[in-house]
């Protein structure tokens, strides 16, 4: 059987980005000193790896450039897996009573790709300049801020895990629109990197970044969060290098393997972290 068909890289390609986001949950824990819940973990895997899977099954015009190898995949087993991935991790997450959880990420994302249209009224997020950053941003801090209510204030949900996971994410989606610079520019979509020019967004995008990461060491010095150094360091090391490397358009022959450390340094970031973390703390 060959696993590297159209369909098969549409079902893999969310993988990562899924397994990422469990590991983000993890680390929330970790600041927060929550004790680790493996069932919301695999909960969140399972849902967002059901909403990006649709996205990418649901493609727009732009997608048939900057995603070419998904044009031809079955689209129709694409779906079955997100509904199947949807109604497991709805049931975790029921079993913790966070059930709306489920449902937020997956309805913000078909209304991001898609659209919500009701007679003269059509309201769609992408395409609009900047929407698609700040609803993957506040879909990410939002998503893990209502989880981790549960066992912290709102003070310390609205000071610390809003603001890490909102601009952590907000910074990964400005690098794939790097990648994504010619479809995008095709489609008439105004991303940061085209609208305020490379460098610019460059330069905005390692502020926020040495912001972010002052702020998480002031918390930690004042005993605001629990002092993760092992997570501190790797989170500022490999942002440090995606901004710093990964901030400029992808050209036609950009090689396999600098697509793949892209892959491994942004949405893999804080799987690194927490691999890291568990081998020095073993």
């Amino acid at each position: 059987m060959c696993i590297d068909t159209p369909t098969i890289k549409l079902l893999r390609a969310s993988v990562l980005v899924a397994f990422s986001g469990a590991c983000k949950l993890h680390i929330a824990f970790l600041f927060l000193d929550i004790e680790p819940k493996v069932t919301i973990y695999l909960a969140g895997f399972l849902v967002i790896y059901a909403t990006y899977t649709l996205d990418r099954a649901t493609g727009s015009e732009e997608d048939k450039i900057n995603k070419k190898e998904f044009t031809s995949a079955r689209k129709d087993i694409a779906l079955v897996f997100c509904l199947v991935s949807l109604a497991a991790g709805s049931w975790l997450f029921l079993q913790e009573d966070l059930l709306f959880i489920s449902f937020l990420p997956f309805i913000i994302g078909y209304i991001y790709s898609k659209g919500i249209h009701m007679g003269r009224i059509s309201l769609k997020l992408k395409g609009n300049f900047g929407m698609k950053n700040l609803t993957v941003a506040l879909t990410w801090s939002s998503i893990i801020s209502a989880i981790v209510l549960r066992w912290v204030s709102i003070p310390v949900v609205l000071s610390f895990v809003f603001p890490l996971f909102a601009v952590k994410s907000f910074i990964n989606t400005v690098i794939y629109d790097f990648r994504d610079v010619k479809g995008d520019s095709v489609a008439g979509i105004k991303t940061l990197p085209i609208f305020l020019g490379e460098g610019t967004t460059r330069s905005l995008l390692q502020s926020m970044h040495i912001i972010l990461h002052l702020w998480i060491a002031i918390a930690m010095f004042l005993g605001f969060v629990r002092p993760e150094i092992t997570m501190f360091m790797t989170l500022g090391l490999t942002g440090l290098i995606y901004t710093r490397f990964y901030t400029r358009a992808s050209q036609e022959n950009e090689s396999r393997y600098k697509k793949i450390m892209r892959d491994v340094i942004v949405d893999g970031e804080f799987i690194l972290a927490v691999i890291l973390d568990a081998i020095i703390s073993f």
